[in-house]
């Protein structure tokens, strides 16, 4: 199968583990968390090694290797996104599966095992904006930069889980901007932002700048995923942001 194919593939079959662990009724939430991650992040390393072994990989649950620096193809896993959410047995956690090739986004998927869903990075049909803007954050700790820009926006605040959650509810209608400010890594944005910039939303840094994987530290806290004509609103509130 081709690397597309692959990272469904793989994005679908690890949320199908995942679910059933829930549905084994044997772990606590903070213990099915940890059992998530685990379960997930060894069916992805063991997919991914046995069906691309010359490519590297950067999961959030393995222990960094920094020959990944010089591997051209780098594919960049969350195996379990939103894990708090996850272990609620709520429906916003994700599944990232995400090939970075050259440091950007190419080819990826985002599976949302609670509603049934696989999003990837292939050609989509985009949601009008709605009449008044709505602008995901973080339900449990929303940025102080994203509520000052949903305010000079007027825009209504829509509180949801993980960050893959969130930035396929823009795809997905259910709102218009994902603005994050509060930090994240790589495993946390890659993959969204590769099906975002497939579908042909916005898809940067906070600053407007280009999202550039596979560096040295992983660490890449801000990420703004929109409609294309809103983006040019968003980066203006927000750099009116003090």
């Amino acid at each position: 199968m081709n690397d597309l194919e692959l990272a469904k593939h793989i994005a679908e079959t690890s949320g199908k583990l995942l679910l059933t662990l829930q549905d084994s009724g044997l772990f606590s939430e903070k213990a099915l968390g940890k059992a998530g991650d685990r379960v997930a992040n060894a069916f992805i390393m063991e997919a991914l090694t046995e069906q691309r072994p010359e490519d590297a990989i950067l999961s959030e649950e393995e222990k960094d290797n920094a020959e990944r620096l010089s591997a051209g193809r780098v594919w960049i896993v969350d195996p379990l996104d939103g894990t708090r959410e996850y272990g609620e047995r709520r429906t916003d956690w994700a599944v990232h599966i995400v090939l970075s090739i050259g440091g950007k986004p190419e080819i990826g998927a985002v599976a949302l095992p609670g509603l049934g869903l696989v999003l990837a990075s292939e050609p989509q049909a985009l949601p009008d904006v709605a009449p008044k803007l709505r602008m995901l954050v973080s339900r449990t700790r929303p940025a102080k930069e994203a509520l000052a820009v949903a305010k000079a926006l007027d825009a209504e605040l829509v509180p949801m889980g993980s960050a893959g959650a969130k930035a396929m509810a823009v795809l997905r209608g259910e709102a218009d901007i994902y603005l994050h400010t509060g930090g994240q890594y790589e495993w946390d944005n890659c993959a969204p932002a590769a099906v975002a910039l497939a579908a042909g939303l916005h898809a940067t840094r906070a600053d407007g700048t280009e999202l550039v994987y596979n560096n040295e530290n992983p660490y890449l806290p801000d990420l703004l995923i929109c409609q294309k004509d809103l983006a040019p609103k968003v980066l203006k509130a927000l750099a009116a942001v003090e």
